[in-house]
């Protein structure tokens, strides 16, 4: 038994595991490094599978390079520069944020000067395990708070307070630190109403 490749192309192979491959863009410039060197070579995503390895539940991509390529079966290190394909900004957010108006997906913006909310429409670029990216170009400021529990029980103009947690200062320095995100997600309660009022 033999196995022949054809010469001419080749191709760098890699997994990607399911919760990473939405990242990942047909026509995505790559950077390949060879293992025993430290030349790097440029490349673009020319294939990603459309289903996940059954036993491994990673997706193959298949990476074209220009020009000059690796000894066939070389170990290589490969970057790929998931937010080049949009070339804008991006935002993360928890997925339990967002909220499915009709076609459109909403979030809800704290108007910190009245304490109300206001619905946002966001794009979703791509999730990337509970978080999702969203582009700034879709009415999103870096700062911005934006709810993050309790999404389907508010309405527009809602007046709203900030949920402080009980947890002491202490126990809050040994948790586990949350991803550096751009806008800042709160959980927000709903405000007590004022005496007498209906």
């Amino acid at each position: 038994m033999v196995r022949i490749a054809a010469d001419g192309v080749r191709d760098v192979v890699f997994s990607v595991p399911e919760d990473k491959v939405a990242a990942i863009k047909v026509g995505a410039p790559v950077s390949v490094r060879v293992w025993t060197g430290n030349a790097e070579l440029a490349g673009k995503v020319r294939e990603v599978a459309a289903s996940s390895d059954p036993v491994t539940r990673t997706y193959a991509v298949k990476v074209s390079l220009a020009g000059q390529a690796p000894p066939l079966g070389a170990t290589v290190y490969v970057t790929v520069d998931g937010g080049a394909a949009s070339g804008q900004p991006v935002i993360k957010l928890p997925t339990s944020a967002l909220r499915q108006d009709g076609q459109a997906t909403t979030i809800w913006v704290l108007d910190e000067a009245s304490m109300t909310v206001k619905p946002q429409v966001i794009q979703v670029a791509t999730a990337d395990g509970n978080e999702v990216v969203v582009a700034v170009a879709s009415g999103l400021v870096p700062g911005m708070r934006v709810v993050s529990a309790g999404v389907h029980v508010l309405s527009p103009g809602q007046k709203v307070s900030i949920y402080q947690s009980k947890v002491p200062f202490a126990q809050m320095e040994q948790a586990q630190a949350a991803p550096n995100l751009i806008a800042k997600p709160v959980a927000i309660a709903p405000a007590a109403p004022a005496s007498g009022a209906k």
